[in-house]
C-alpha cells in the first residue's frame, strides 16, 4: 500500500511498525458546538483509510481524542474558550456542553457511515497522563515556567517546523492573523503546556498540579492520549490539514522530546471542504450540519458519496448543485442495484479480477474516486447478477453507502406498490388483472408473442397501463 506521507512530502510504501499491525491516532472534536459538513469530510476520508487498512488485510487499533478541555483558538494559546464560550451561549456547564455535543458528534458519525474509533478518550480523563509528561519534559529541560505557565522550549529542538513546505517567518506564533504575542515565551513558536495564569478566571475546569491549580494546553492532550493508548511508536496520525501547524508540529515536539526517539512515521491530513466563501469554519456563524442537510431533504450517505468522489489531498468545493448532481448519481446507483437478481452461477475468476482492481484502488493512497469506479465496473463485468451483488456488498463494507439496504428498500417499497389496489378496482378484478399480466410474462419468457399480444390487447379494453421496469411489473388503470 502506498500512501502519502506529510511528514516527507511524498507517497511512501506504508511499513507499520509491527508487520500486519496498525496503531492509528484521529484528532477528535473540540465539542463545544455541532460538527460542520467540513470537519466531517475529514473524519470520512480517516474512516476511509481505516476500513482501507482493515480490508487490505491490516488489524487496525484507532484511539481517538475528544477535547472537552478549554481549547484556546488561536496559535498563541490565547483567544476565546471554546468551551467556555459553548457553555454561555447555551446556560449550561462545560460538561453538560461536551457530553451534548460528543453524543451529537457521534450520531452525526452514524448517519455518515462512520466506524467509531475502538478507543474514545475525553481529554479530562488522561490529566494525570498530561501532568507527568510535562513534569519529564521540564525534567530533561525542553520545557520552562515563566509567568506560572509552563512552555516547552523550541529552541532545544534540531529541527521544530518539521512539516518541510512550510515557511518558518510566516508561521511565527504571534506574528500573524494580529495575536497578541505571550510575553512570557523566550521564542515566539514557543507553545503553552499546561496554564496556571489564565484570562479566564472563572474557567470551570481546573485540576491540581505541581506548578499550580489550571489545565492542559491543548497540544499535550493527543500526545499524552495517544502514548497511554497506542503505546510508544504510532504508525498513523490523521487530522485536517489545518492541524499540521500548530498542533501535529507541537505534538511531534513534544512527544519526541518525551520519549527521546521517532514517534509517528506517517502524517494523512485531508485537505479543507471550501465554499463559494472560502473555507468553511464554524467562526463564520453560519455553517452546515447533517442535520441540516437532512432537513433540506438530504441523505447523510449522499455527502459521503460526494466526498468520496474527490481524492482527500484537494480542496473541495461544495455547492447544493454539486450535492444534487450526487444524489441523482446515488439513486441512480441504488436502481441498477435493485434490478439485479439473486440467480446465476459463482466465478471466481470474474470476482478476483473486479476484486484486484478495487483493492488497487485503495492501495494508491486510498484513491476513493477509482474505487467508485471499481464499484462501477461491476455492473459491466460477465459475471452472474449473484456474483455482482455479492462484489457491491463487498466493496460497500469499505465504501460504506447503504447501498444494499438502500436496493432492498426500494425493492419492498415497489412491491407494494405493485400488490396495491388501484382506487376504484375491486379486490376481484385486481387478481384478474393481475393473472393476466402473470400469464403475459410467461407467454413473452417463452417468446410466444401470439398469446401475449392477445393478452396485451384484453388488458389494454379494460382500460389496464402495464408498465414494464428493471424491478418488475407495475400497473394502473387509465380511463
Amino acid at each position: 500500500m502506498f500512501l502519502y506521507n506529510t511528514l516527507t512530502q511524498r507517497k511512501e510504501i506504508f511499513t507499520p511498525h509491527e508487520e500486519g499491525k496498525v496503531k492509528m491516532y484521529t484528532c477528535g472534536p473540540t465539542v463545544y458546538h455541532f460538527a460542520h459538513i467540513g470537519n466531517l469530510r475529514s473524519y470520512i476520508m480517516e474512516d476511509m483509510l481505516e476500513k482501507s487498512l482493515r480490508y487490505l488485510g491490516y488489524d487496525v487499533t484507532r484511539a481517538m481524542n475528544i477535547t472537552d478541555v478549554g481549547h484556546l483558538s488561536s496559535d498563541a494559546d490565547t483567544g476565546e474558550d471554546k468551551m467556555l464560550k459553548g457553555a454561555r451561549r447555551e446556560k449550561k456547564t462545560v460538561m453538560e456542553i461536551a457530553q451534548f455535543y460528543t453524543d451529537a458528534f457521534f450520531t452525526d458519525c452514524e448517519k455518515l457511515g462512520i466506524k467509531k474509533p475502538e478507543i474514545v478518550v475525553p481529554a479530562t480523563s488522561c490529566i494525570d497522563e498530561f501532568i507527568h509528561m510535562v513534569e519529564v519534559l521540564l525534567e530533561k529541560e525542553y520545557a520552562y515556567i515563566a509567568g506560572g505557565n509552563v512552555y516547552f522550549d523550541t529552541a532545544k529542538l534540531p529541527s521544530y517546523y518539521v512539516f518541510g513546505n512550510m515557511d518558518a517567518e510566516d508561521l511565527d506564533v504571534g506574528v500573524r492573523d494580529s495575536v497578541e504575542e505571550d510575553s512570557n515565551k523566550k521564542s515566539k513558536s514557543d507553545f503553552v503546556l499546561w496554564f496556571t495564569k489564565s484570562k479566564f478566571d472563572d474557567q470551570e475546569l481546573k485540576w491540581d498540579s505541581p506548578w499550580g491549580i489550571g489545565y492542559p494546553g491543548w497540544h499535550i492532550e493527543c500526545s499524552g492520549i495517544s502514548v497511554k493508548y497506542l503505546g510508544e511508536y504510532l504508525d498513523i496520525h490523521c487530522g485536517g490539514i489545518d492541524n499540521a501547524f500548530p498542533h501535529h508540529t507541537n505534538e511531534i515536539a513534544q512527544s519526541e522530546a518525551y520519549l527521546g526517539h521517532p514517534w509517528c512515521k506517517y502524517w494523512f491530513h485531508v485537505l479543507h471542504l471550501n465554499d463559494a466563501r472560502g473555507k468553511m469554519s464554524k467562526s463564520k456563524g453560519d455553517f452546515l450540519t447533517v442535520s441540516l442537510l437532512e432537513e433540506k431533504g438530504y441523505d447523510p450517505l449522499v455527502y459521503r458519496m460526494f466526498c468520496l468522489q474527490s481524492h482527500y489531498r484537494k480542496p473541495l468545493t461544495f455547492s447544493f448543485e454539486s450535492l444534487d448532481n450526487t444524489a441523482v448519481a446515488y439513486k441512480k446507483l441504488v436502481q441498477r442495484i435493485a434490478a439485479l437478481k439473486t440467480e446465476g452461477e459463482h466465478d471466481e475468476a470474474g470476482c478476483e479480477a473486479l476484486r484486484t482492481k478495487f483493492k488497487k484502488s485503495l492501495e494508491n493512497d486510498v484513491n476513493t474516486s477509482l474505487a467508485l469506479t471499481a464499484l462501477y465496473d461491476v455492473f459491466k463485468a460477465k459475471v452472474s447478477d449473484a456474483d455482482k451483488l455479492a462484489m457491491i456488498k463487498e466493496f460497500d463494507e469499505v465504501l460504506t453507502l447503504g447501498l444494499i439496504a438502500a436496493a432492498d428498500k426500494l425493492n419492498r417499497e415497489l412491491e407494494e406498490k405493485r400488490s396495491a389496489i388501484p382506487e376504484g378496482v375491486t379486490a376481484e378484478e385486481a387478481a384478474e388483472i393481475n393473472a393476466l399480466i402473470a400469464k403475459r410474462t410467461e407467454a413473452r419468457k417463452a417468446k410466444d408473442w401470439g398469446t401475449a399480444d392477445a393478452i396485451r390487447d384484453e388488458l389494454a379494453a379494460r382500460h389496464v397501463v402495464v408498465i414494464d421496469t428493471p424491478q418488475g411489473i407495475s400497473w394502473h388503470i387509465e380511463k
